[in-house]
């Protein structure tokens, strides 16, 4: 029996807002004080996630809400705007289901890759996408001075 075994995907619906914001604020909590403000997906307004984008797709085990995946499609390509695991489900293997999740959605809308950005100071995520096989192609500094990394994996 896999770590992921007693999980179940779905498409997120106006329900699950509330729980999303959440699940993201307690994600991507602990960079707070490590890039000097809330990342980009603690600042979203899920409602409007939900409705217009592409595709949010959630995790739930037991009955709680633990791991989301937000896809969009655009100028560079399919992208994964956003992956949020809980930490207490953290190790178990949700964030590479969600990741091969998106490979698969990418694949099935005919890309032959899909990108991702994050953080510099994220360092552990970058870490986990190279080996995944996610490759750098660009830094890109925001007006503030943060320095967005982009990754793109081939299929």
């Amino acid at each position: 029996m896999t770590a992921t075994s007693d999980v179940r995907l779905r498409r997120a619906t106006a329900d699950d807002v509330p729980r999303l914001a959440a699940l993201t604020d307690a994600a991507y909590g602990r960079y707070v004080e490590r890039i000097g403000g809330p990342p980009r997906p603690m600042t979203d307004d899920y409602d409007e996630v939900v409705h217009n984008r592409h595709l949010v797709t959630v995790v739930e085990r037991a009955g709680e809400l633990v791991g989301m995946i937000v896809l969009d499609i655009d100028d560079e390509g399919f992208l994964v705007d956003n992956v949020a695991v809980h930490p207490a489900a953290q190790g178990a293997g949700i964030g590479r289901l969600l990741l091969e999740h998106a490979e698969a959605e990418a694949g099935r809308a005919g890309f032959d890759s899909l990108y991702l950005y994050t953080h510099e100071l994220a360092t552990e995520n970058l870490a986990l996408y190279a080996r995944i096989g996610y490759v750098e192609y660009d830094r890109r500094r925001l007006p503030e001075g943060a320095c967005l990394v982009y990754l793109r994996k081939r299929l």
